[in-house]
């Protein structure tokens, strides 16, 4: 994962995207749908039909990254909505990167006092 800026969100286009939308198309999305600022320095993702497809949209300060994964198996963990976003921290997106559920992601061990 890149290393984001501090104080950088992340925000979920709820719903489905059409994926074959580009820089222009998902930028549009951010203004319109989600009424926010494509060039704010936030992140936004968005997922296609299937589920197995995200793009991240970024402002890296001098241009839009666009970046795309492919799950080879499973699904990427999306909310319910069919409109609106979701914010993330820095954590849950590496977590939804990786294909784990960010919603309850739960520790494999729990330290106790000696």
């Amino acid at each position: 994962m890149i290393g984001l800026p501090a104080g950088t969100r992340v925000w979920l286009a709820a719903g489905v995207t059409d994926m074959r939308r580009g820089f222009d198309g998902l930028a549009a999305i951010v203004q319109s749908t989600l009424e926010l600022d494509p060039f704010s320095g936030h992140v936004f993702v968005f997922r296609g039909r299937r589920g197995d497809r995200i793009k991240v949209l970024w402002w890296s300060g001098d241009g839009l990254c666009l970046l795309a994964k492919r799950l080879e198996q499973g699904r990427f963990v999306w909310p319910s909505a069919d409109s609106g976003s979701v914010s993330l921290t820095t954590a849950q997106l590496s977590m939804l990167l990786e294909g784990i559920d960010w919603r309850r992601p739960q520790r494999t061990w729990t330290p106790t006092s000696v």
